[in-house]
């Protein structure tokens, strides 16, 4: 019990390891080097964005923009490149303009939510419209290429490895850093008793706001990460992300009333997430019943993982 309790996503790796099996089972080539390689560089980005709502689910509040901001920092990052040209300095000016852009998005819908006390689903609703508006001002017609230094530096290799397992090293040491943090206790403390960290101190419209910049940042991690994969600008890109982030974080065992979770969960969740959709794929699932196994299938694993965190605790 002390274990389900310190580590909530114990389920959440049974059920991966499982998929894992399964996934090798119908196409052994899946969980080669390669093949695993293949399914991080796919959805390095949905684990970031899970990530991203794992903090603001912390404090028990929720993102419906984040898809949306993905979208926004895509598309702006692809035409900026293009503007400015190519090469490697501006490339990494559009990067900085992306974080930037990101966290100004993040502090929006933290100050709209936390500062003005708007109920965090319709208000991230109302600024996932208003981002995704500026997304199509932006860029109204998808397929704008991103400059071919971009693409393939995310699809390449540095010193015979992927450069997808480098970011991969990167985002570890810096959930373990930002773990150890005084914002991500706070953030926690404040989703398990809001009115008891407000009597002890605690400055709670701060914290909510530096959980809603911190998701807007990993959002626009995983926007990148979108670029690289897709090699383009879409202002749509986002949409489905966003519930799918959700869904990650609950896979992983954090709680949407907050407190609970750790982003370590979230980003097993959004494994889970590929390895089901890879899954249906291999087993020759037609094209239009797809999308209504997956959701089966998520379901299916959401329930799996509740039946085993409960036997585990009693």
């Amino acid at each position: 019990m002390k274990a389900m309790k310190r580590y909530p996503f114990l389920p959440a790796l049974v059920i991966l390891v499982v998929l894992l099996a399964l996934n090798g089972l119908y196409q052994p080539r899946s969980v080669s080097v390669a093949g695993l390689t293949g399914l991080l560089k796919t959805y390095l980005a949905l684990m970031l964005l899970a990530v991203a709502q794992t903090y603001v689910v912390y404090a028990g509040d929720i993102d419906l923009s984040a898809g949306a901001i993905v979208s926004l920092v895509n598309v702006s990052i692809v035409v900026l490149m293009e503007r400015w040209g190519g090469d490697g300095p501006m490339v990494l000016a559009a990067i900085a303009a992306g974080l930037a852009l990101g966290l100004a998005c993040g502090l929006i819908n933290g100050i709209v939510v936390a500062a003005l006390r708007l109920q965090a689903i319709v208000a991230t609703f109302a600024t996932g419209i208003f981002f995704s508006g500026l997304a199509l001002y932006v860029l109204p017609v998808a397929g704008t290429p991103a400059p071919a230094a971009f693409w393939r530096t995310y699809g390449g290799r540095f010193l015979e490895l992927p450069f997808v397992l480098y970011a991969v090293i990167v985002l570890a040491a810096l959930l373990y850093g930002l773990a150890r943090t005084r914002l991500a206790l706070r953030l926690l403390a404040v989703g398990d008793d809001a009115q008891g960290a407000f009597q002890s101190g605690l400055p709670t419209t701060a914290i909510r706001i530096g959980g809603y910049a911190l998701c807007g940042l990993f959002a626009a991690l995983a926007a990148f990460c979108v670029t690289g994969d897709t090699a383009s600008g879409d202002p749509l890109v986002g949409g489905k992300m966003t519930l799918f982030s959700i869904a990650a974080v609950v896979l992983g065992g954090s709680a949407l009333s907050g407190g609970q979770g750790t982003v370590v969960g979230s980003v097993i969740g959004a494994l889970i997430i590929g390895l089901i959709n890879a899954l249906v794929y291999f087993v020759g699932t037609p094209s239009e019943w797809q999308n209504f196994v997956q959701g089966v299938a998520i379901l299916v694993a959401l329930m799996a993982g509740i039946l085993v965190g409960r036997r585990a605790r009693a």
